[in-house]
């Protein structure tokens, strides 16, 4: 490791740290490596240009941004919810409940946990805070907590990303994040029980059965693009990028001709938000590549993996030091961060120890999910903060508990790689 990597690291986190954005930072700190080493200022170019335009899945980011903007703008959220209220609203705890269950079904929609916590996460924590049925902080947190379910069940833009830098089937990706994301919803579940037992939250009024048929037709057409998106992937009508732009086409169809929720003009604000998120998105991959061409270059990866064969550690023992790092970094760096230039680091002493990549992945996805509600840096804190103004400090004071669930999960999948790898192998996969 040169010093003018290590001087690279140094502008990377100072400049973030100073709250400039990571994207920046990265291109900063790059362009700076290459100044010092002699390297040609171009390299920078060239790297984001090959490595964004010869990328065809990377073009699946923009059009799942683009759907899930499209449901925040339409009625679809407010359908969802309509339905999850009559499912499993009538249980004590009924809305925190209703809260996973609906992030559970939007995470099969969007692909992002911002999407999930700024779309639907402000609608439930309305409902949840009306009347004081639910202190603020409680339905805060548990929105912060569902929303990380979001890119765990397929359609999932972290996974598109580490497909990226892995080379790994984005497909058996999105298939073994489906068991994991069931796990994650139901440890959340039965810690909001407990919670509301412990608490004495009140019963909901439950929604009447004979409403339930009604309710169910009225969010089938939003209900169906899981199905639709899983069906072309599997079903090998579609590649997952296509998927993408399926799922995109879907939405706006729904919205504007069966709902009729949305006009021309939004139409043109859903496509210029949806633009400039891509091209944040986009910045912050380019920055990655460039980093990920200083850090080949150095050869640090082989470094690592060289390293980690003098420890002479075991499969399930290189998995927990990668679950406590990416636990201990997700509370401070950004988790696109973390899968396009930490990650890659750990690739080849996965590899080399015999761990598959499909559940490496997974593990790494939902590891960075967790670091999204992870003080000081939890980014859905900050975001639920900012769209609904919960106080920060009943957030955190709240968060902890659906934490140590969703980490009791991580260790379940950790422990049994059966969990991730089960649906990819009824589908084929080798791995």
């Amino acid at each position: 490791m040169s010093v003018a990597f290590l001087l690279c690291l140094a502008i990377l986190f100072v400049l973030s740290a100073f709250g400039a954005p990571i994207a920046l930072a990265m291109i900063v700190a790059a362009i700076s490596y290459l100044g010092m080493t002699g390297q040609d200022l171009a390299l920078a170019a060239e790297q984001i240009m090959q490595g964004l335009y010869n990328s065809f899945i990377l073009l699946a980011v923009p059009l799942f941004i683009v759907a899930a903007n499209i449901m925040n703008a339409g009625t679809i959220s407010d359908r969802l919810l309509n339905f999850c209220v009559a499912a499993v609203g009538r249980f004590r705890g009924g809305l925190g409940h209703v809260n996973v269950v609906a992030s559970l079904i939007f995470s099969g929609m969007s692909g992002s946990a911002i999407a999930d916590a700024a779309g639907i996460g402000k609608i439930i924590i309305q409902m949840m805070t009306k009347d004081g049925r639910y202190p603020i902080g409680f339905a805060a947190a548990i929105t912060a907590a569902s929303a990380t379910i979001g890119p765990i069940i397929p359609p999932s833009i972290p996974m598109v990303m580490y497909a990226l830098v892995s080379d790994t089937s984005v497909g058996y990706l999105f298939l073994g994040g489906i068991m994991p994301g069931l796990l994650m919803a139901a440890v959340l579940m039965v810690m909001v029980a407990r919670i509301s037992r412990k608490r004495g939250f009140a019963l909901e009024d439950p929604t009447p059965l004979r409403e339930l048929p009604r309710l169910t037709v009225n969010a089938f057409p939003a209900l169906m693009m899981p199905v639709i998106l899983l069906f072309g992937i599997y079903g090998g009508a579609t590649t997952p990028t296509e998927a993408a732009a399926v799922a995109a086409s879907y939405a706006f169809i729904l919205a504007v001709v069966f709902y009729r929720a949305i006009s021309l003009r939004d139409t043109y604000r859903i496509m210029s938000d949806s633009a400039r998120s891509s091209a944040a998105v986009g910045l912050i991959i380019g920055g990655a590549l460039i980093f990920n061409y200083i850090v080949a270059s150095e050869n640090i990866p082989n470094a690592v993996a060289g390293y980690m064969r003098t420890l002479d550690l075991s499969p399930v023992a290189f998995l927990l030091m990668v679950n406590i790092l990416l636990l201990l970094l997700g509370a401070v760096l950004d988790a696109t961060t973390i899968l396009l230039v930490i990650i890659p680091l750990f690739l080849p002493a996965a590899r080399e120890l015999g761990i598959d990549l499909v559940h490496f992945g997974v593990i790494a996805v939902v590891n960075t999910m967790i670091g999204l509600i992870t003080p000081p840096y939890g980014v859905l804190l900050f975001v639920i903060n900012a769209t609904t103004g919960a106080p920060m400090q009943d957030m955190v004071r709240e968060i902890w508990p659906f934490m140590l669930a969703l980490v009791l999960a991580l260790m379940a999948m950790t422990f049994m790689p059966s969990i991730v790898l089960w649906l990819p192998r009824m589908f084929g996969y080798g791995g």
